[in-house]
C-alpha cells in the first residue's frame, strides 16, 4: 500500500509504502471519505457555541463559593453552562443551543455574556467558536487495511466526557493488533475483531451522551423563577434539585469509562458465565472472557493490573494450579509471546474465580478455566485471531 503525505505547514508532500493505514484525522476524516465509509446515527443535535473569556472576579460576581462549573439556567429552562479554565480568571462559557455560524458576532457574545451574568461587565481575551454537537458512529471500522481510530470513527456530544477515553480505548485495541499482525503471529481475523469488539463500544457511549444531553435540556420552561418571591425562591430550590439529579449520572459514570467489556467478541473464548449487568455508575469487576481483568492488589506498590501490556499473560492461580505445558507449548508454537505468573494469593483467586486465566495484552480476559483445556490449540487460534473463517463485519 502507498500514502502519499503532505506536511501541511510546508506543503512538501512524499510517498510512504506501508502494510496498514490508520485514519486518526478527525471528525471531517479524509480517509474515511475516501473510503466512502458513511457516519450513521444523527448529524447535528446542537448548535452550540463555546466563548473564551477572562475575568478576575467572576466567582464573587456569582456570590457563590469558589466552584469549576456553573449551570445556567433562567425562566427558558437551561440554557449554557461556564466552567473555570485555569482556576483564576478564564472561563468557558458554553451555550447549549445557539445560532448558527453566522450568528456568531460581537453582538452576540455580548448579550450571552449579559444574560449570564444578569449586567452588563467587561470581560477581556474574548474569543467564540460555532460548534455541533452529533451522535455519530462510523458504519465500519475496518476497510481492508485501512482502519479508523477516535473522532473518524466516532462523534459524540461531549456531555460525560467520553470522547477521549473512547478513541484510548480503540487506539488500546487496536494498538496490540497491529503489533501481532507485523510480528507475525497475528491471525487473518485479528483486525476484523477491532470492529467487532470497539464499534458497539462506541455506540453504547455515543448513546450515554446523547442521553446526557437530554437530560440537561429537559430542564425547561420555568416561569417564575426568578422571581424574588417565597414561590420564585421554592422553585428555584425545587429546580437545582432536579439538576443535581439529572446530571449525576453523567458525572458518575464509571462503568463507561472503564467498565466496556467485548460481550461476544470472536477472539475471546466464552465460558458462559452472564456478564454482570451493565450499569452506569456501577463498575463491577468480573473476570469473565471479554472484560478488563480485574485489579487486586499484590503488595503494598503492585496490582495485578501491572502483570499486564505486552505479551499474553497466563496466570496460574491457587495453591495447586494444574501443570499447563500443553498450554505453554501451543503458545510457543504459534510464536505467540506469553508471559506465565503464578500467583497464591487467595484474594487474586477470589476475584478472577478460576484456576487459569489467560489476559490479552490490552489487560482484557481472553480465556479462563480451572482445567488446560482439551484443545489448547483451538483456545491460542481463537485468542490470536486465527480460527475458523473470517469474522463478519457488524453493520447495526
Amino acid at each position: 500500500m502507498l500514502a502519499e503525505v503532505e506536511d501541511t505547514r510546508s506543503g512538501s508532500r512524499q510517498t510512504i509504502a506501508c502494510q496498514y493505514l490508520v485514519g486518526c484525522d478527525g471528525a471531517g476524516s479524509i480517509v474515511r471519505r475516501d473510503l466512502d465509509i458513511e457516519m450513521r446515527g444523527e448529524n447535528v443535535l446542537t448548535n452550540s457555541v463555546n466563548i473564551l473569556l477572562r475575568h478576575p472576579d467572576v466567582i464573587r460576581l456569582s456570590g457563590k463559593r469558589p466552584l469549576y462549573r456553573f449551570v445556567l439556567i433562567d425562566n427558558k429552562g437551561l440554557w449554557a453552562t461556564m466552567v473555570a479554565i485555569n482556576g483564576r480568571d478564564q472561563w468557558r462559557l458554553q451555550v447549549i443551543e445557539g445560532p448558527s455560524s453566522r450568528g456568531v458576532g460581537a453582538d452576540y457574545i455580548d448579550s450571552v455574556i449579559t444574560r449570564a451574568f444578569g449586567r452588563r461587565i467587561t470581560v477581556s481575551d474574548v474569543s467564540a467558536v460555532h460548534w455541533q454537537r452529533r451522535e455519530l458512529v462510523a458504519e465500519r471500522y475496518v476497510d481492508g487495511r485501512v482502519i479508523l481510530c477516535g473522532d473518524s470513527a466516532h462523534q459524540m456530544s461531549p456531555t460525560g466526557g467520553f470522547g477521549m477515553n473512547t478513541g484510548i480505548g480503540e487506539a488500546v485495541d487496536l494498538g496490540w493488533k497491529l503489533a501481532a499482525r507485523l510480528a507475525g503471529w497475528g491471525g487473518s481475523n485479528l483486525l476484523a475483531s477491532y470492529d467487532e469488539e470497539r464499534r458497539p463500544i462506541a455506540q453504547r457511549n455515543v448513546a450515554e451522551a446523547s442521553n446526557n444531553l437530554a437530560r440537561m435540556t429537559a430542564i425547561r420552561d420555568l416561569p417564575g423563577l426568578l422571581d424574588e418571591s417565597p414561590a420564585g425562591a421554592s422553585l428555584r430550590s425545587a429546580v437545582g434539585q432536579r439538576v443535581s439529579e439529572a446530571m449525576s449520572r453523567e458525572w458518575n459514570a464509571i462503568n463507561i469509562h472503564i467498565g466496556y467489556r467485548y460481550d461476544g467478541s470472536p477472539i475471546c473464548v466464552s465460558d458462559g458465565t452472564p456478564f454482570p449487568p451493565d450499569d452506569v455508575t456501577r463498575y463491577v469487576q468480573t473476570a469473565r472472557p471479554g472484560a478488563r481483568a480485574p485489579h487486586v492488589w499484590l503488595d503494598d506498590t503492585r496490582s495485578t493490573l501491572d502483570l499486564f501490556g505486552r505479551d499474553f499473560v497466563l496466570l496460574r492461580l491457587g495453591s495447586t494450579p494444574p501443570a499447563t505445558d500443553l498450554l505453554e507449548a501451543a503458545f510457543s508454537a504459534a510464536s505467540v509471546p506469553l508471559t506465565v505468573q503464578t500467583l497464591d494469593l487467595p484474594s487474586v483467586r477470589q476475584a478472577y474465580d478460576a484456576n487459569l486465566v489467560l489476559v490479552r495484552p490490552d489487560g482484557h480476559v481472553g480465556w479462563r478455566s480451572n482445567h488446560v483445556p482439551a484443545e489448547p490449540d483451538h483456545v491460542v487460534e481463537t485468542l490470536r485471531g486465527a480460527a475458523g473463517a473470517a469474522v463478519t463485519r457488524q453493520t447495526a
